[in-house]
């Protein structure tokens, strides 16, 4: 049973879609899963609850509490045990809620209280899936890091065919269960990773620095951690929190401590991923006190900082090294000969002429580059769904 005491939570909205639900439910259980449902009061006009109650072997919840009894269904409780949500079928009113933060019913606020992975399977009528505001909440969710199961195209219950199909159970179903089977993707490996930016102190109130904020590291070592890896964070000075209790974190500031902090794991690791933005020039001199204003230019004297890279691929041996490319012209030439330069086995590169990609955004649009130079191009999407590439790539590579 390849779905065996996993835990998925059932979020089912009032779409005809959620006549397949049964079906979907009966797969799950057949699989060793256990299912909690809860579902809009709505959805209870397209399939009952006694139904899902018989093969799910639980109460279905659609009221914050019994009426009867006044017990509470916690959805705290409910968020909390999942190891996954699944919402399916998903209409466009509850769609729009979960964009917005709009929590006016159980299955609402449940979904606010979730802390696992996030699955959506959208259902409803061409014109609605197509209409501008539709696509835009999805491109919200997907923004969150939560999957999309893509709607199909077919007959619709509205007599017309096109877009707005919820996907097969059948197909849920190995959706799911491809989720769980990435969870061991890289269980016994060691994955040092390095995120945020290096200062360079001028003086003791001024640096030299960037403006990366560290959420791509940062999305790439929740991600391994989730699929199993050890994972060694080296963090340059960023004002976010790792979560997973598989990734250590080491905080530096300078790229010598960065450095410094590499070097302690790399020899020991199998993945070594260089997401950091570390400088390339330091001041010569670093001024003990604050250095006064004067009336005449000042000069720095700049040094060049160790390519922490490139000292990484002279002393790799079996380890998968993965380098960052941010660029602003000539992306591909530039990033093809950082490759062999720094002797890589994969270049990320992204490019500052990509709207919404590069520093401080929440989405990326990057280009893999591997040892035979042709370049995979990704779609626009959010860190946390660019995280997942980058490890499916790493894990097609080291597999293979």
């Amino acid at each position: 049973m390849r779905l065996k005491d996993k835990k998925i939570l059932l979020g089912i909205t009032g779409s005809i879609a959620a006549y397949k639900i049964p079906i979907l439910v009966r797969l799950f259980k057949k699989e060793g899963a256990d299912v909690q449902i809860v579902m809009t009061e709505t959805a209870r006009d397209f399939v009952t609850p006694l139904t899902l109650s018989t093969l799910s072997g639980r109460p279905v919840f659609s009221e914050p509490y019994n009426p009867i009894d006044g017990s509470w269904n916690s959805h705290v409780d409910m968020g909390q045990w999942a190891d996954v949500l699944l919402m399916a079928p998903l209409s466009a009113a509850t769609m729009a809620k979960m964009a917005h933060g709009l929590s006016d019913n159980l299955l609402s606020t449940t979904y606010l209280s979730a802390k696992c992975p996030v699955f959506f399977a959208p259902a409803m009528d061409l014109d609605m899936y197509a209409h501008p505001s539709t696509q835009m909440n999805v491109e919200k969710l997907k923004s969150f890091g939560h999957v999309m199961i893509e709607a199909q195209t077919g007959e619709l219950a509205s007599g017309l065919c096109g877009a707005g199909r919820m996907e097969e159970p059948e197909k849920i179903l190995e959706i799911i269960i491809g989720h769980f089977k990435k969870k061991s993707d890289f269980k016994g490996k060691k994955v040092l990773i390095t995120a945020g930016p290096t200062y360079e102190n001028i003086d003791p109130v001024r640096f030299i620095g960037n403006y990366s904020s560290g959420k791509m590291g940062f999305a790439i070592a929740e991600e391994f951690a989730n699929r199993g890896a050890e994972v060694f964070l080296i963090s340059g000075p960023v004002d976010l929190v790792n979560h997973h209790p598989n990734i250590h974190r080491t905080k530096v500031v300078s790229a010598h401590e960065m450095h410094q902090a590499v070097l302690e794991h790399f020899d020991g690791c199998d993945i070594a991923i260089m997401a950091a933005a570390v400088a390339d020039y330091r001041p010569q001199e670093i001024h003990s006190i604050k250095m006064k204003k004067k009336a005449q230019n000042l000069s720095i004297t700049l040094e060049a900082t160790v390519d922490i890279l490139k000292d990484l691929g002279n002393r790799k041996k079996a380890q998968f090294l993965m380098g960052f490319a941010l660029e602003t012209n000539n992306e591909l030439e530039n990033a093809a000969k950082k490759l062999n330069q720094k002797n890589c086995n994969a270049i990320v590169l992204n490019s500052m002429a990509e709207k919404g990609a590069g520093f401080s955004y929440d989405t990326n649009k990057i280009y893999f580059l591997g040892k035979d130079h042709k370049p995979i191009a990704m779609d626009l999407k959010a860190k946390t769904a660019v995280a997942i590439d980058i490890c499916d790539y790493i894990n097609n590579h080291i597999s293979q």
